[in-house]
């Protein structure tokens, strides 16, 4: 993945930006501002199907993202704030089920985090205090 703000040309990048795996299926697309990453965001598996989707704000992760499995089903979702996690984030298990959620705040766990099994059904839940 080039993560460079500089393109070829010596020039910072700017622009709708591509990138593709050596078998030249899409990797990534995305928009650069000025050498800085910008709004939507899409991330590719080597199958094709969407790895992950969200924004950038000034080259930073923010707001919403969504990760998928290879089959396309959803692994996780959770937001950044300045790349940091926040907010609520909940993980998939590989049939749909859910498998944990709980709330991040400055990229730490935080509060009650509730961990379920493959069928839905909670089987812990643990606490996180505030650092």
């Amino acid at each position: 993945m080039d993560s460079g703000k500089y393109g070829a040309d010596g020039q910072l990048k700017n622009g709708v930006f591509k990138e593709y795996f050596k078998d030249s299926t899409l990797s990534c697309v995305g928009e650069y501002t000025n050498g800085e990453r910008i709004g939507e965001w899409k991330y590719y598996l080597k199958n094709g199907l969407l790895k992950a989707v969200g924004r950038y704000s000034n080259g930073k992760m923010t707001g919403e993202w969504k990760w998928y499995r290879e089959n396309g089903q959803l692994m996780q979702t959770g937001a950044f704030d300045d790349e940091k996690k926040t907010g609520t984030w909940k993980r998939y298990h590989s049939n749909g089920m859910l498998h944990d959620e709980g709330e991040y705040s400055d990229d730490k766990k935080v509060g009650e985090w509730h961990i379920h099994d493959a069928n839905g059904r909670r089987i812990k839940t643990t606490r996180h205090k505030p650092r």
